[in-house]
């Protein structure tokens, strides 16, 4: 199949696939056999000799005119009412009366009339009385500022006085027009505010409300801009990067791309209020004000995460355009994944955006997902990435063709490298010994998602480094790394927190960069030693405005000017 092409099933083929499946089921043929003896019944006759009592129904009178020449063909004779033409008509009818009997009898009222409503797609809803006291307190908080008016500093006294988590001052400020204006007054707020309580009854539903375009009850990448930024700016665990301008794109980015990945699990790339109130998002912007340090939020804000995934990138983006090719995705960590699946993530299996499809290559926001997604198999977001990629023929199954496929790759490698391979027939054994999936012959999502060895069975296909390290330890262990209780961190966490140990060594022995740059051009001077006036001199190139940044296709030519 070629790239971006997507599959349409035959809906014709279909639906006769599934008639055919209905025809042939025991009931189907048990109820056509039923009704074949009910027309076949002699009680039939018995029913037709019963009507030639009752008199036929009138009968309208003939138009005038000559007699049509079919008139003098014999009809029987007058005195025989069981031939003529009026008889068959009677026994059509007595069995249409028998057919409407049946319909008009009295049907017991329906039984979800008794069932309370148990769906609220907006949450439960609440009383008026708690409504009437937030307006009221609302009112008294605006009250202290000048003109009963509030400014964007003076929005977090207001977010509490809504009853919602402090970093809500951004989305709150926004949704009342104060974007625009500078201020807003406390009847243009209040009338906002009463609304949202009026149609949005939990957490959920108002963020999604206070962030969403006019028109949409969901959210897309550019809704948490200016939510994001507002973060940047005011946090203290992020004062550093306060004057760095030229980072609040990306980190921005970054922490958008962690957000869609852990909470869009439908992979639309639009965030419902469903999905959010699944996640623990809310609870993360929440924790915002108590913790001050934001490396400690590692789910989606960590500092040193986007550090981290940022370095990464630059590394190998040679000519520092934001967009990497198959080459050079191919060099992280030393080649160790097959060239197979560089193809398939370029084929647009797990990518967004007309990068992929026109130039063969993928942003910076595509690269945040692999990254994630290579150094931790053991979330769903990740096992949904490599079956995708996986899934060649997008059937929703992995087959043995397809296993081989990336298996052939594999094994040559460890070829070449000495290393005698298993042959594809007895890896085969051991996978689907660890998988034991639930149908013969394939692979589903949800088997490796029930797999908790679903990181092993991911890298025996395309990371051969990883493998190498799996077939050195015990199963057993592995085993019992998944069983262990209590607050571990996850692989991406260890992976994040060993990777910026080394590059924070690096930057403290002054070693330069592989690209040939110092190493007081590296950001993570702005983290140690603060911000220094090096970091104007930076060969980082500038970024423009946060409202003309998109998250997927980052032109080199709109983004990226010498600075």
């Amino acid at each position: 199949m070629p790239p971006g092409k997507v599959l349409q099933p035959v809906l014709k083929m279909k639906v006769d696939e599934l008639f055919l499946c209905w025809l042939s089921e025991a009931g189907t043929q048990a109820m056509l056999r039923d009704c074949l003896r009910r027309i076949q019944a002699p009680g039939r006759a018995d029913l037709g000799s019963g009507d030639s009592a009752q008199p036929a129904p009138p009968t309208a009178p003939p138009a005038p005119g000559p007699a049509p020449a079919s008139s003098a063909l014999p009809l029987g004779a007058a005195s025989s009412p069981r031939i003529g033409p009026h008889v068959r008509g009677t026994r059509r009818s007595a069995g249409t009366r028998v057919v409407q009997t049946k319909k008009e009898e009295p049907r017991p009222p329906a039984a979800s009339q008794s069932i309370p409503t148990f769906y609220f797609p907006r949450g439960r809803p609440q009383g008026t009385a708690d409504s009437d006291a937030i307006i009221a307190r609302i009112e008294r908080t605006f009250a202290q500022f000048p003109h009963e008016r509030a400014t964007m500093e003076d929005m977090g006294k207001v977010a509490k006085a809504c009853g919602c988590p402090l970093y809500w001052k951004g989305p709150l400020f926004c949704a009342a027009g104060g974007e625009r204006t500078g201020s807003v007054s406390v009847h243009k707020f209040v009338a906002m505010w009463r609304k949202i309580l009026q149609n949005c009854h939990d957490e959920a539903t108002r963020f999604v409300h206070l962030l969403m375009s006019p028109g949409c009850n969901y959210l897309v990448q550019e809704d948490f801009v200016p939510f994001l930024q507002d973060v940047v700016n005011t946090h203290p665990g992020l004062a550093f990067l306060k004057a760095a301008s030229e980072f609040h794109s990306r980190y921005i980015t970054t922490v958008i791309q962690r957000i869609f990945y852990a909470v869009n699990r439908s992979w639309s790339g639009r965030i419902t209020s469903a999905e959010l109130r699944r996640s623990s998002f809310l609870q993360n912007v929440a924790l915002l004000e108590e913790e001050a340090d934001i490396n400690q939020l590692t789910e989606f804000f960590s500092y040193e995460h986007f550090y981290v995934i940022y370095c990464k990138f630059w590394e190998l983006d040679t000519d520092h355009d934001l967009l990497i090719g198959q080459q050079d995705l191919a060099r992280h960590n030393d080649h160790a994944i097959s060239t197979k699946m560089i193809e398939r993530i370029f084929s647009g299996a797990v990518t967004r955006g007309r990068k992929v499809q026109k130039e063969g290559k993928i942003s910076y926001a595509d690269f945040v997902w692999f990254l994630i997604s290579e150094e931790d198999k053991r979330t769903p977001t990740s096992i949904e990435y490599w079956f995708r990629c996986m899934d060649l023929d997008g059937d929703g199954a992995l087959s043995m063709f397809e296993l081989e496929h990336f298996y052939e790759e594999q094994s040559r490698r460890l070829d070449s490298m000495g290393i005698e391979a298993l042959p594809f027939e007895d890896c085969l054994c051991q996978m689907l010994d660890l998988v034991q999936p639930q149908s013969p012959g394939k692979i589903t999502l949800r088997d490796l998602k029930r797999c908790r060895l679903a990181h092993i069975f991911f890298d025996t296909f395309f990371n051969i480094e990883k493998y190498l390290d799996h077939e050195q330890r015990e199963q057993v262990s592995l085993l019992r790394e998944t069983e262990a209780e209590g607050p571990e961190l996850s692989d991406w966490e260890r992976y994040a927190a060993e990777e910026y140990d080394l590059l924070v060594a690096e930057e403290a022995a002054g070693e330069p960069w592989e690209d040939g740059y110092e190493a007081e051009l590296s950001p993570v001077d702005q983290k140690l030693g603060g911000l220094r006036t090096a970091l104007a001199q930076r060969p980082f190139l500038e970024a423009p405005a946060l409202g003309a940044v998109h998250l997927f296709d980052c032109e080199a030519d709109e983004e990226l000017q010498p600075s």
